[in-house]
């Protein structure tokens, strides 16, 4: 995981059309800990959402082919139920609810330790990539994540 540069999954361990699993390792140290909090590093709630939402994105460009770019837009139910620490192996899971006139609903859930650290809902807007570079740099990421080109 590099949180600085927002690539939130190490690998992606299981998927088909309607989910994937995903997981990843948070690093031991980070800038996003220093103030995170001084003396108690934890990762931030908004990125803990933003690790479910690119396992949902990683979820809708396989199911589409990486024919369409998914972009979040809209979080609901968001729940924190947990700390994750520094070093902690993160299971990450999407399941889609629906899909359909640009938006993909999914939920999405984080575990650590065998215990549940955030679910929630939320909403991808599916768009055309805007470029042939980017659709380009997204696949092969996601052939590095685990997922077939």
């Amino acid at each position: 995981m590099k949180l600085e540069y927002f690539s939130m999954l190490d690998r992606i361990t299981a998927h088909d059309a309607e989910s994937l699993e995903a997981e990843a390792t948070l690093p031991e140290a980070s800038p996003v800990f220093d103030g995170h909090f001084p003396g108690m590093p934890l990762l931030p709630g908004v990125l803990m959402i933003e690790c479910m939402a690119q396992a949902g994105g990683w979820l809708m460009l396989a199911r589409q082919g990486f024919a369409r770019m998914p972009l979040l837009a809209k979080v609901g139910q968001a729940k924190l139920r947990g700390m994750l620490k520094p070093g902690a192996l993160i299971r990450v899971g999407a399941k889609l609810t629906h899909d359909g006139s640009g938006y993909a609903v999914l939920s999405g859930r984080i575990d650590s330790d065998g215990q549940m650290a955030a679910e929630a809902e939320y909403t991808l807007r599916i768009l055309p990539f805007p470029n042939a570079e980017l659709a380009a740099l997204v696949r092969g990421r996601g052939t590095e994540l685990g997922l077939p080109a």
